[in-house]
């Protein structure tokens, strides 16, 4: 009976190191050298096409439906460049400066965000796994909007425990979604303090989202956000992000009003997903969705 705890205990302490070790060569080699390296990387897992890169395509295509199988392929190879680069920066972030992590992001639309910050009661921002959802994290708190967000326990335990402090590098406050009591009271805490909350809602891992259309689709995204703004009152706004050459782009909705009633949620969440489809559209190769999001693939 002692057989499967070791074993799983072996793996845990395997992958932990892996993520160490690679976190460790990333930060320290020249970035010339870690970009090479991740394009490599990227490249090797899509060739495999294991079962994430197979996801991936298949919601790839929801996002391009016009493209054939060839092009497909083609966009799922950049697309997981796009990811790999997410991860090269994301290792890294913590060695850049103040100065670079600014003058690396680009926005649109940023003023509904802002002036409703201003006003003193935090904010809520929708986002989908886009490009470097971290560094627009980084941006923010570095722009006068101190972050808080959510983060799923991984396994092992150690390999979380990583993450938090990384994020915690960064200036953001990070809320377990699970052990550590309700994380809407405590999203619901840091918004009445003034933070901004930055949600990922493109993927619903409760088994309890919101059923909407995406890209044309039924899918369930996680209904948080909405529900945290019709709670607390605070603005909310949906975004996407994309790289430009060197540069993070955000492209922020205007404010998503709260909607009361039985639907209300659902109904924000909708507004939500047209977001995040329109910004998909136009950048999917940026999207990094490896697991089931539409409800055809979640049966």
């Amino acid at each position: 009976m002692a057989t499967r705890p070791r074993a799983a205990a072996t793996r845990d302490r395997l992958i932990d190191q892996t993520f160490a070790s690679g976190w460790a060569l990333t930060r320290h080699v020249p970035e010339p050298v870690a970009e090479r390296l991740m394009e490599s990387a990227a490249d090797r897992v899509r060739r495999r096409r294991g079962v994430g890169v197979q996801q991936l395509e298949a919601n790839l295509r929801r996002a391009a439906p016009s493209l054939d199988e060839v092009a497909v392929r083609d966009l799922s190879q950049r697309a997981m460049r796009s990811y790999f680069r997410y991860w090269q920066e994301a290792l890294r972030l913590p060695s850049w400066s103040d100065q670079r992590i600014v003058d690396t992001v680009v926005t649109a639309n940023e003023a509904p965000l802002r002036n409703g910050f201003n006003q003193g009661r935090g904010a809520i921002i929708a986002l989908p796994h886009m490009a470097n959802w971290d560094l627009a994290g980084a941006w923010a708190c570095r722009t006068g909007m101190p972050v808080a967000t959510v983060a799923e326990r991984l396994q092992p335990t150690a390999l979380y425990e990583r993450f938090v402090t990384y994020r915690e590098e960064l200036g953001m406050q990070v809320i377990a979604l699970t052990g550590d009591g309700n994380p809407l009271s405590k999203l619901r805490d840091s918004v009445r303090a003034g933070r901004l909350i930055c949600l990922l809602t493109d993927r619903d891992i409760t088994r309890s989202g919101v059923e909407v259309e995406l890209l044309g689709e039924s899918a369930k995204l996680a209904g948080g956000a909405a529900a945290l703004a019709r709670l607390t009152g605070a603005p909310l706004v949906a975004l996407t992000l994309s790289y430009r050459g060197p540069l993070l782009r955000l492209h922020f909705s205007d404010l998503i009003a709260p909607v009361s009633g039985r639907g209300g949620v659902a109904t924000m969440t909708q507004q939500i997903a047209d977001w995040f489809s329109e910004g998909i559209r136009q950048t999917p190769v940026d999207w990094h969705m490896m697991q089931p999001v539409f409800t055809a693939d979640l049966t």
